[in-house]
């Protein structure tokens, strides 16, 4: 697989504002995701960007000085201190894996993802399918509904982006 094409990350962000507050992005990798928002006018220091792999935390450190960074498995996002419930984001963007974590694991990272959001606000999730990764019954239990809103041909492997926000 490749990075994420700009055409997925035009799509993934297409609702960023720049005077909307923060922005949470999950498993940036090497920041095509990032730099789309930065180019939506959101300031370096209102991005928050989750990453669990040591290279690529290096690597985004370097890229994105001044973004808030913090190395760390997302699937535990809802154990110990808890920043994600004061964060009141506009979005959360993620290029997680989700169809290859289990229920709980899910359930932890969607439900800390929704305990960031201000009111109105989504998760924004690819996938590689073209049906939503999160779980239905995570979906139902969380009061959540999902809705594919582009696909991108133009990313290898193609992909889907779908926007969850709270019924």
């Amino acid at each position: 697989m490749a990075p994420s094409s700009s055409a997925l990350a035009r799509i993934i962000t297409r609702d960023i504002r720049p005077d909307a507050g923060p922005v949470i992005e999950l498993g940036p990798g090497t920041g095509a995701f990032t730099r789309c928002i930065l180019s939506k006018g959101v300031p370096e220091s209102n991005i928050t960007l989750v990453e669990n792999s040591p290279d690529f935390t290096a690597l985004l450190r370097q890229r994105f000085p001044e973004a808030r960074l913090l190395e760390m498995d997302v699937t535990r996002m809802r154990r110990g201190e808890d920043p994600w419930k004061t964060m009141q984001a506009q979005a959360v963007i993620s290029g997680l894996p989700l169809l290859t974590m289990g229920t709980r694991a899910q359930w932890n990272v969607v439900g800390a993802c929704m305990q960031s959001l201000r009111a109105g606000a989504a998760l924004y999730q690819f996938t590689y399918m073209t049906k939503c990764p999160v779980a239905p019954e995570i979906l139902a239990r969380m009061g959540l509904r999902a809705e594919r809103i582009g696909s991108s041909l133009f990313n290898l492997p193609p992909a889907s982006v779908f926007r969850i926000t709270r019924i």
